[in-house]
């Protein structure tokens, strides 16, 4: 009787460990986030004052309407972010799909030299060759152009995006094809029609990496980007300075920052499932 109540309560206490460890964990990442909404909305003056109870909600709109102003900058800014990040996320997920599909199914000489290729370049930060990007794309006229940015951040995204795709397409049976071609299936049928949802999963994970890369990225568009009225978010925000000799406003930073964040948040609970989903695809085989 002990013994059968013994694995009883080993159980339980499993939950109760595995619950505590993961409320601990959650506050670990919550109460960051938590507290950068709380100080987005309190004034600059409480903010850089010592921290007392009595102040922490003394709450104000004054930072969000101010940023978010029709005349703002960063209303522009936030515009140009997101034509840019959901360009290369589509321009990604796209290219993505049609190399990891061609390389998975198709053989030819030096495929597996050409996704090593690939792979490789994946070790080699932009960084690193930013001076010959910066003189091709002014030869190629895509400097101060947001198509120029989208096509740059598709191309540091791309690898990435290729090596998901491959090993979704390698986890996809060809039984599925080989039926689809017996009904006269086309490659491209074949893969709006057949794969789609098979493949949607590695798709969104291409796309959802490409679109946080791009979202956050502030050296690329600070290189190619001079004309203010084509800046991305992230250089906007650097420019949130007011007041005299460069005094730094943290509640409009903040408040920034924050708006920065809750497209981003969004996305990821949106497409969670299909983002674990698509990083999987391919580790079991079976």
């Amino acid at each position: 009787m002990s013994a059968t109540h013994a694995t009883e309560r080993e159980p339980r206490g499993k939950v109760t460990l595995y619950a505590a460890f993961g409320v601990t964990l959650a506050l670990v990442f919550t109460l960051p986030l938590v507290w950068a909404v709380l100080r987005a909305f309190q004034p600059n003056d409480t903010i850089v004052t010592a921290a007392s109870l009595s102040q922490t909600f003394d709450l104000t709109w004054k930072n969000f309407a101010q940023i978010l102003s029709p005349n703002g900058s960063l209303w522009s800014a936030l515009i140009n972010s997101v034509i840019v990040s959901l360009g290369t996320a589509v321009l990604t997920a796209v290219i993505a799909t049609l190399a990891g599909y061609g390389l998975s199914r198709f053989r030819f000489p030096g495929a597996r030299v050409a996704f090593s290729v690939i792979l490789l370049s994946m070790m080699v930060p932009f960084q690193a060759i930013l001076t010959p990007l910066y003189l091709e794309m002014n030869a190629l006229h895509l400097t101060d152009s947001l198509l120029g940015l989208v096509l740059f951040y598709t191309t540091v995204n791309l690898p990435f995006g290729v090596f998901v795709m491959k090993a979704s397409c390698d986890a996809v049976p060809s039984s599925l094809e080989d039926s689809a071609i017996v009904d006269g299936a086309g490659t491209l049928r074949m893969l709006t029609g057949v794969l789609r949802p098979l493949l949607l999963p590695g798709m969104a994970s291409a796309g959802l990496y490409a679109f946080l890369a791009s979202w956050t990225e502030f050296l690329g568009a600070l290189t190619f980007i001079t004309r203010e009225n084509l800046y991305t978010l992230p250089i906007a925000l650097l420019n949130l300075q007011s007041g005299t000799f460069g005094e730094l406003d943290y509640g409009l930073l903040v408040a920034g920052a924050v708006v920065a964040m809750v497209p981003c948040i969004i996305l990821y609970v949106a497409l969670q499932r299909f983002y674990v989903q698509g990083l999987a695809a391919g580790a079991v085989k079976g």
